[in-house]
C-alpha cells in the first residue's frame, strides 16, 4: 500500500513558477513509476508527466514540455514537479499518482493517488 500527499500548490501570476511535492509512504517507493495528472473545472483528468521507477526516463505532455520538470528522490520517497513559465491554462488541481514499475499516460493504470493540490495561474 502506498499513500501519497501533495503539497506546494497556490496562486501565481502568468510567467511565474511553482514546485509541487509528493511524499509517499509505504515500502518499495523506488519500484514505483510516478506521474502527475491535472484536472481543470469541467474537464477530464489529463496526463502531465511521468517518471519511471529507475528515474531514467520521463515523459511529458506536449502542453508542458520545456516548462515543467519532474524529479524523484528515492531516498526521500518523494517526487517533485517544477513548473516554470506558468500559463492560465495550467490552472487545475494537480494529482500525484503511482503504479508498479512502468509509467503510463493513462490515469486508469495508476493504483495510488494523492488528494490533489490546487494550482491557480492568474492572467
Amino acid at each position: 500500500q502506498v499513500q501519497l500527499v501533495e503539497s506546494g500548490g497556490g496562486l501565481v501570476q502568468t510567467g511565474g513558477s511553482l514546485r509541487l511535492s509528493c511524499a509517499a509512504s509505504g515500502r518499495s517507493f523506488s519500484t514505483y513509476a510516478m506521474a502527475w495528472f491535472r484536472q481543470a473545472p469541467g474537464k477530464e483528468r489529463e496526463f502531465v508527466v511521468s517518471v519511471g521507477w529507475s528515474a531514467g526516463s520521463s515523459d511529458y505532455a506536449d502542453a508542458v514540455k520545456g516548462r515543467f520538470t519532474i524529479f524523484r528522490d528515492n531516498a526521500k520517497s518523494s517526487v517533485y514537479l517544477q513548473m516554470d513559465t506558468l500559463k492560465p491554462e495550467d490552472t487545475a488541481v494537480y494529482y500525484c499518482s503511482a503504479r508498479r514499475l512502468f509509467a503510463s499516460r493513462l490515469s486508469r493504470d495508476y493504483e495510488y493517488w494523492g488528494q490533489g493540490t490546487q494550482v491557480t495561474v492568474s492572467s
